[in-house]
């Protein structure tokens, strides 16, 4: 009968198997977890700041485009109204003013074109009057639904001086469809969809005109 030969080195199969242990690998799965929501939280901290500033900075050039600087002495990305309306849910509003009376009105409304959501940024003049309009962020075609870039045509700045009687509820359609509005040769879906966006914007003013153009509360 053989004997194990006690110089011989000890099994690999005991060293083994505790790498293969269900405990031990969940333990190195839950260590790996930690490291990594660690990193992706420490990455998070460090970049919130300058995403915000870049947010802010974003807003501020938006807003000035369709909210000319001699109108108001404040800050509108400062003074804000939220709108709660049964139609559009909660709307933020930036407010223009000049001595504290409403000189214009800026808010984001969001449309669907042929490829997705559709951002745009409106303001109004105190007699609902467009100011001016901007599309903020689109998933379009290239060549074709871009065009309602400021930076791509000039689409987008026909808007500008129209108003809910101008003109006149049954004209705020592109002229395919019986309105006033261009379209786009092969892309009618997304001038129809920025068309009924900036409608809609003009539906919530008027359905919240007093309330937008209270004036602002006097500063200390």
């Amino acid at each position: 009968m053989s004997q194990a030969d006690p110089a011989a080195p000890p099994s690999k199969a005991g060293t083994s198997g505790w790498k293969t242990s269900p405990v031990v690998l969940g333990l190195m799965l839950g260590f790996f977890s930690l490291f990594s929501a660690l990193l992706l939280a420490f990455a998070n901290d460090v970049t919130r700041a300058p995403i915000a500033a870049r947010a802010a900075e974003d807003l501020l050039a938006s807003l000035a485009q369709v909210l000319p600087g001699e109108l108001h002495d404040n800050d509108p990305t400062a003074d804000i109204r939220l709108l709660s309306d049964a139609e559009e849910g909660r709307v933020r509003v930036h407010v223009a003013a000049r001595a504290g009376e409403v000189t214009g009105l800026a808010y984001e409304l969001t449309g669907y074109g042929y490829s997705g959501a559709i951002r745009v940024l409106m303001a109004l003049a105190p007699d609902g009057t467009i100011l001016g309009v901007r599309v903020l962020s689109h998933t379009e075609t290239p060549g074709l639904g871009d065009k309602i870039e400021i930076g791509k045509s000039d689409w987008i700045a026909g808007f500008s001086g129209r108003s809910l009687a101008d003109p006149g509820p049954d004209g705020w359609k592109v002229r395919r469809d019986g309105g006033v509005f261009d379209q786009f040769s092969g892309a009618t879906i997304t001038p129809r969809a920025v068309v009924a966006t900036i409608r809609r914007g003009l539906d919530l003013f008027e359905r919240h005109r007093a309330e937008l153009l209270a004036p602002l509360p006097a500063r200390s």
